[in-house]
């Protein structure tokens, strides 16, 4: 896996592009109190909505592969940070709202704790300097 990281000059601020080794490229930036233009997410919010992507696909493939009527998923995580440098995230909540058919309790909590414990390597990484709780509901679809 690779990553460029490229500061888009100083007459930008604090703005950053970052290219990925599959071709696709985001901007993040700081915030104006930092010297950055609020252009894009900040580099934690980056990381934090990357590992809501990692469970997210976690969650809705292993309840496919277990033929489960899954037909969405969001996870909403909300995190805390230490005051010092470095600011690591301390706590991340994770809230998952799966969405089907007759999807049963069980099935939905196997498929969240698999991931926290097996899958996701974002959150397991993170789960070395933040204590990681989750919940979740189940909708169902009509």
């Amino acid at each position: 896996m690779e990553c460029t990281v490229r500061w888009t000059g100083a007459d930008a601020g604090m703005s950053f592009i970052a290219e990925t080794g599959s071709g696709h490229a985001v901007v993040m930036d700081g915030a104006p109190e930092a010297g950055g233009r609020n252009l894009g997410p900040r580099p934690m919010e980056m990381l934090l909505a990357g590992t809501g992507g990692c469970t997210a696909f976690d969650v809705v493939m292993i309840l496919k592969k277990g033929r489960h009527a899954v037909s969405g998923c969001e996870v909403s995580l909300s995190a805390e940070r230490a005051d010092n440098d470095p600011k690591v995230f301390t706590k991340i909540h994770f809230h998952y709202r799966v969405k089907g058919r007759q999807l049963k309790a069980e099935a939905v909590a196997r498929a969240i704790e698999l991931s926290k414990e097996k899958y996701c390597s974002a959150s397991i990484m993170l789960a070395q300097s933040a204590a990681i709780t989750a919940d979740y509901e189940i909708v169902e679809e009509a």
